[in-house]
């Protein structure tokens, strides 16, 4: 497959990404605005930061890895033994499920029955969504390789929309039901999902559109796991990359869900409180999760199919180098582009989008705070997710092992800091912790990226250099909106708010025609991809 129809594609992945995305997380922050009238701080806290950490823990564990190795090189390879490699993730999800379910059933404090009833059933039912939705595993790695736009989005779509409504009916009919209504909802989440890749491939397979495509399996058989006659049963260097990338994705968990980790093991906040930090996360995370997110996944994908791991940059195709290296740079503006806004606008309409959402419960105390720090958060994320992205399709497995040990470290020195923080500054210190541990990831990726690029013609760090004249309008807005948050927010009416937000859209407003003025190369991009 050419770079350049690669790359064509790996936007239209992104971009479809990023709307599904938008529509997991606007869906999942109305799903919050409803529930918070009808159900209790405490029982939100449980759900949103104890279970859903152990589901998303048990899945990470036992899939990133080899979703990064089996998504490395060419599609060009044996099928069967990637396929039997991934159906690994499955005995590996049972186990991470019932050992980690035991860790949260009796090593962790258990919420009092009368106010978050029925935790040891959320606990085995979260933990067993976990395992399902790992039975479409192989399904999901082929969908992906071969860049199946619209599988991923509907299939999600379908789920998300799914649990929602479910959800949404069992709070009205059954709030007593307590956990089981967020039980069975994330059962049937997991349950449509895989069913949807497993309908859409009995359909696909045998089809003329996979004859067509040169779709290198033939039929559903072909899923399953199979023993090669004369041959291995795995490809031995994807598995020794896979256990390279799970060193490494277990740390990163760590890293990445750090603060969830926190809360639950030390008990530095009560179950009501990691409910409002846990809604205020999910205000500050949507443009983190329905952009970032989606560009990370689709473009690790597209360096890893144009670049070969390992290799240093002059025995590459120089044609693909100086299309990577393009890509990389203008990703890498675009990126810090929007991490930039957010920063800026997020710090003056904080409290007014708290207010909004959630009345004084959450715009009064920590509220406000918490997201203006997350404002300034979500630059770091945004500028990280492109630099790793790029880093992990390009690193050889010995490069990997040796970042391993730098996350250990990292790990152990984010823990930490994420404690004394916490018990300075509140649930602000776990984004103050988060901004810590972002900054020394996105020095080591870009030492990388300069490295690699050294001994070649292109710079694509300099991505990261915004035009001064953009800066100083960025400086600019955020002065003018700041002062108008003082004078016009959030206390004195819907008339003063509304010229606050007047204020805050003209200055937006110039923001962007700066961006059109200045990063014409950025527009022509964006516009023709």
């Amino acid at each position: 497959m050419a770079a350049q129809e690669v790359l064509s594609q790996t936007t239209r992945l992104a971009s479809s990404s990023a709307l599904l995305q938008v529509l997991f997380r606007v869906v999942t922050f109305a799903l919050n605005a409803f529930t918070l009238r009808y159900l209790s701080r405490e029982l939100l806290g449980v759900v949103n930061v104890r279970l859903t950490l152990l589901y998303s823990t048990v899945v990470f564990l036992a899939r990133e890895a080899f979703r990064r190795a089996c998504l490395s090189g060419s599609t060009k390879r044996n099928w069967t033994k990637t396929i039997n490699l991934l159906w690994l993730t499955v005995p590996l999800g049972g186990f991470w499920s019932v050992f980690l379910g035991l860790v949260w059933l009796h090593l962790l404090e258990v919420p009092d029955p009368s106010v978050v009833p029925h935790y040891q059933a959320g606990v085995v039912a979260f933990g067993l969504s976990a395992v399902v939705e790992l039975l479409g595993e192989p399904f999901w790695v082929l969908a992906q390789a071969h860049l199946f736009v619209r599988l991923k989005v509907i299939a999600e779509s379908i789920s998300v929309v799914s649990k929602c409504i479910l959800t949404v009916v069992l709070v009205i009919l059954c709030p007593q039901w307590g956990l089981h209504i967020f039980s069975l909802a994330q059962l049937l989440y997991t349950s449509i999902l895989v069913m949807c890749y497993v309908i859409y491939f009995v359909m696909f397979l045998g089809s003329p559109e996979a004859t067509k495509k040169s779709f290198p399996i033939a039929r559903m058989k072909a899923l399953l796991p199979k023993l090669v006659e004369d041959e291995t049963f795995l490809n031995w260097k994807e598995a020794r990359l896979t256990w390279s990338f799970f060193k490494q994705s277990f740390l990163k968990q760590i890293l990445t869900e750090g603060e969830r980790y926190v809360m639950t093991f030390l008990n530095v906040l009560n179950f009501g409180d990691q409910g409002v930090y846990d809604i205020v996360n999910n205000l500050g995370s949507l443009v983190a999760r329905f952009i970032f997110l989606p560009v990370e996944e689709s473009f690790y994908v597209f360096f890893a199919k144009v670049l070969d791991r390992g290799k240093n940059v002059k025995d590459q195709k120089q044609d693909d180098v100086a299309m990577a290296a393009n890509v990389l740079e203008l990703l890498l503006k675009l990126v810090l582009l929007i991490g930039l806004t957010i920063t800026v606008f997020g710090y003056a309409f904080s409290q007014l989008a708290l207010d909004i959402y959630g009345g004084s419960m959450l715009s009064s105390g920590t509220g406000p705070n918490l997201l203006r720090c997350y404002s300034l958060y979500v630059l770091f994320l945004a500028v990280n997710g492109v630099t790793e992205c790029f880093t992990f399709a390009l690193m050889c497995k010995e490069e990997v092992d040796r970042y391993n040990f730098v996350m250990l470290a990292l790990s152990f020195v984010f823990l930490c800091i994420s404690y004394f923080l916490t018990h300075w500054h509140g649930s602000v210190g776990f984004i103050l912790a988060n901004c810590f541990n972002m900054g020394i990831r996105i020095a080591h990726s870009i030492h990388y990226i300069y490295g690699y690029f050294k001994e070649s013609t292109y710079r694509p760090l300099t991505g990261l250099l915004p035009s001064p004249f953009l800066i100083l309008m960025y400086i600019i807005s955020g002065v003018i909106t700041a002062f108008s948050e003082v004078f016009f927010c959030c206390n004195k009416g819907w008339m003063a708010r509304l010229i606050h937000v007047s204020v805050g859209a003209l200055c937006f407003a110039a923001t962007i025609a700066t961006v059109f003025c200045t990063e014409t190369k950025l527009i022509h991009f964006v516009r023709s991809q």
